[in-house]
């Protein structure tokens, strides 16, 4: 019997993929990993852990990886608006915790497979997307190292979420979990980023709006609570028409604004690139943010930075997200915007 370790988070996805390994005959083990500070958090998602582990008499590991995030993802993530970028702190946690620190964990207890409750599929070489277009996280994925693949298993790859949270509402001591609140798209953040940012550094500064050639044209109420694309919560003297965000300039605490037209971009660079095949040069997709369609584009690779030429425009390209590669639904790798 082959043996798989399970990522818990005390949630629906999770939760169900320990149940259908274990239905389908894995010897399963679970692991938690406590990275929230908020104690409250962190007891809320131990307590489902600890129930779904009771209910399905599979023994889980508690890690503490609060520091570890803190210096990988989460300090990263404020220091990135604090320059003026867009962080991406999931692709980042799933580099270096889920698909990092925990695969570790299957090693010491001899799993030869690891699983996530991820809406993604994998054959042992390629990522695809899933088969619910709308809960699809391959975008967030493109980032795991390649040696790790042969030994993913992601059960809901195939699956709606709609059938997910009725498996788990068909399981007496699993409905409470299926009835609970989707969790946030990042997970330390309840409400909004700046909430977290006002935490750690002043935000609240007013500064200047400028357009593209540099004059003074209104104004704003602190440059980290703008994103690239962003059209509302500042004032352009006089405007007949919405402004976007084109540009951030943290060491003045400006934004630079401009019509629709001004944001659309043709030609990419990528740094730090993760690629799951070896091609130089080749045709593909390009999905440049989480919520956006894909497009086609020309890649050309040199000394792990990707030149993209875009063959249609793309809008709200911001420098620290990820770009990612397809080819119709197989992730070939991606790296981060510059």
């Amino acid at each position: 019997m082959s043996k798989v370790l399970v990522a818990m988070s005390g949630g629906v996805d999770s939760t169900v993929t320990a149940y259908l390994l274990k239905k389908e005959g894995f010897e399963v083990e679970g692991v938690y990993m406590k990275i929230h500070t908020r104690e409250d958090l962190h007891q809320r998602y131990l307590k489902n852990v600890e129930k779904v582990s009771n209910f399905l008499g599979i023994k889980v590991h508690i890690l503490d990886k609060t520091q570890e995030f803190l210096e990988k993802v989460y300090n990263p993530f404020v220091n990135g608006y604090i320059e003026g970028k867009t962080p991406n702190p999931c692709a980042v946690c799933n580099r270096y915790m889920k698909f990092g620190a925990l695969v570790d964990v299957a090693d010491s207890v001899g799993a030869n497979f690891f699983a996530t409750g991820h809406y993604v599929k994998c054959d042992g070489k390629y990522l695809y997307e899933a088969k619910d277009k709308s809960k699809d996280q391959s975008y967030f994925l493109f980032n795991i190292k390649r040696m790790v693949l042969p030994r993913l298993i992601f059960p809901l790859g195939d699956m709606y979420k709609e059938d997910v949270k009725k498996i788990a509402a068909s399981i007496e001591p699993l409905k409470e979990i299926a009835a609970q609140k989707e969790s946030s798209e990042i997970c330390f953040v309840e409400n909004t980023y700046i909430d977290i940012l006002k935490e750690h550094t002043k935000v609240d500064t007013p500064g200047e709006v400028i357009d593209k050639d540099g004059r003074v044209i209104g104004e704003h109420k602190g440059y980290m609570h703008y994103t690239i694309g962003k059209r509302k919560g500042f004032i352009v003297y006089g405007a007949r028409e919405p402004h976007y965000v084109l540009k951030i300039i943290p060491e003045k605490n400006q934004i630079m604004v401009g019509k629709r037209e001004e944001l659309e971009v043709k030609r990419v660079r990528l740094k730090d690139l993760n690629m799951f095949e070896e091609k130089k040069e080749f045709e593909a997709t390009i999905k440049v943010r989480y919520r956006t369609h894909k497009v086609p584009c020309l890649v050309q690779i040199k000394d792990n930075i990707a030149d993209v030429s875009l063959k249609e425009g793309v809008f709200g390209v911001a420098s620290g997200q990820a770009g990612v590669f397809y080819e119709d639904e197989k992730v070939l790798g991606g790296g981060w915007i510059v």
